[in-house]
């Protein structure tokens, strides 16, 4: 069923009251197995006990549906959320280890500087505020916790790494590291790959052959209606009335109420598909259905509209070539495959040492361009991830790297020139900054070790297992 029926505003607490609804439920009906003894127990740090039914509130909030929770049981998906639950309580004790609080005016004062809350001149709007709330079915005092407990971790860490100050020599580096132009020589790889004109039919046919497993075609028909509040319920407003009728939606659904019935009651002409091929120039909804389709029947959100959606047939075809968009489809695979073969095959020459500047040079001739970067952030003409491996390299290796459009080049590293630092502009205080954030992140690292130690967590594996195997 769909996750977000509740994501009225599109935040992260979607689908949060549907798995509430569905969770105690689940629970309420363990009865007596964790009634006695220190089964009521699912975790204890130092002193401080966390019960089972703290981990099934944490559980509930988590959004994680019961099936994904099933499905992930042998992935160890319990005990994943058991310690996202046992790190929010270690920051809780440490919170209030040293004493640290948010005034409610300072809670308030978040509140108002929130932009999804300031209407287009920055004033805070208390409408849009409870509109919020109503949405996401979050009343003003659980959201405010939620914010607080938020505010109160940020609070802490800035607590631990304040006053973090790093030896100039470490800012010094890390200057030269991230200002030393670099001047290197590439060949566009593009002039050495075959032309998708000189690609044959026969080597289509070949490609299909040797693929046709993954290379059917999938063809579905299917039928779907919009809703939205016009054609619902007459009106523009996403109210209560109009969540209320998709909650019978979902209801009827899940009853396996026919897809005729429901558009009928709707009064809503459904649109109808027939054979339907993927392509990325299809209707957006249409598309969006097709990647759906093995949920045959459903309902999702696609901007301010609601999809209700039938799949009636899904049909696998190997592909023809005479079709033009499979054609096209095909030319597009094998010539992105043999790209791929000629890349694997150069960067495996380049890591085997069996290239050298002699074969560079021959092999550029007079394709061979040179450019200097000024920095580890000069993307004007790579990729920015490139650059970052092109600065890693010493003088004279080669490698592979690409551009903001993918296009694949073999680079040589020439030389870098270091600059050296004025630490009088406004330039390095901003690197004396950005060390500083780095060495706080390094004494946050030793003050999780410092947790470790601090705090001694016994996990209680029987009623661990208890969980697990209710889910089974």
């Amino acid at each position: 069923m769909i996750s977000s029926f509740r994501n009225f505003a599109k935040t992260k607490f979607a689908g949060l009251l549907v798995f509430i609804m569905i969770i105690p439920f689940v629970f309420w009906g363990m009865g007596s197995m964790f009634s006695s003894g220190n089964t009521n127990n699912i975790v204890k740090i130092n002193k401080t006990n966390i019960t089972t039914q703290e981990f099934i509130d944490y559980l509930n909030g988590s959004g994680i549906p019961q099936e994904t929770i099933k499905k992930n049981l042998d992935k160890n998906i319990i005990q994943e959320i058991l310690s996202g639950l046992i790190s929010t309580t270690l920051l809780d004790l440490e919170i209030k280890d040293f004493n640290i609080i948010i005034s409610k005016n300072t809670l308030l004062k978040k509140i108002k500087e929130n932009k999804n809350f300031l209407d287009e001149n920055g004033v805070f709007q208390r409408i849009q505020y409870e509109k919020f709330l109503l949405e996401n079915n979050q009343s003003a005092p659980a959201f405010e916790l939620r914010l607080k407990k938020r505010e109160l971790q940020k609070n802490l860490f800035d607590y631990i790494g304040a006053g973090t100050v790093s030896p100039k020599f470490l800012v010094d580096k890390l200057y030269e590291e991230e200002n030393k132009k670099l001047e290197i020589d590439f060949i566009n790889l593009e002039n050495f790959y075959i032309k998708k004109e000189n690609i044959k039919d026969q080597d289509l046919k070949k490609f299909i052959s040797e693929n046709k497993d993954v290379l059917k075609d999938e063809y579905i028909s299917f039928s779907y209606a919009l809703i939205n509040p016009n054609n619902l319920i007459g009106t523009e407003e996403f109210n209560q009335s109009f969540f209320d009728k998709i909650d019978q939606i979902e209801i009827d659904i899940s009853n396996e109420v026919k897809f005729k019935t429901i558009v009928e009651n709707l009064n809503i002409d459904p649109i109808k598909i027939k054979n339907f091929k993927f392509s990325p120039k299809k209707n957006e909804i249409e598309k969006k259905i097709f990647e759906l389709r093995n949920t045959k029947f459903d309902i999702f959100e696609n901007g301010n509209d609601y999809i209700l959606y039938k799949i009636e047939d899904i049909e696998q075809r190997e592909p023809n070539i005479s079709d033009q968009q499979t054609r096209d489809d095909v030319l597009q695979l094998v010539y992105q495959k043999n790209k791929f073969d000629y890349n694997r095959e150069l960067l495996e020459k380049i890591r085997s040492k069996k290239f050298d500047n002699d074969k560079f040079i021959s092999m550029g001739k007079d394709k061979i361009e040179t450019i200097k970067l000024n920095s580890i952030r000069d993307n004007k003409k790579f990729e920015i991830n490139a650059v970052e491996i092109l600065y890693s390299l010493p003088v004279n290796s080669f490698t592979l790297i690409n551009d903001e459009k993918n296009n694949i080049y073999l680079a040589k590293i020439k030389k870098f020139q270091n600059k050296v630092s004025d630490n009088n502009t406004e330039e390095f205080q901003q690197y004396i900054e950005k060390q500083n954030t780095k060495s706080k992140n390094t004494l946050l690292k030793s003050y999780d070790l410092f947790l470790n130690q601090k705090y001694n967590v016994v996990l209680n594996q029987k009623t661990i297992e208890r969980v697990k195997n209710f889910f089974q």
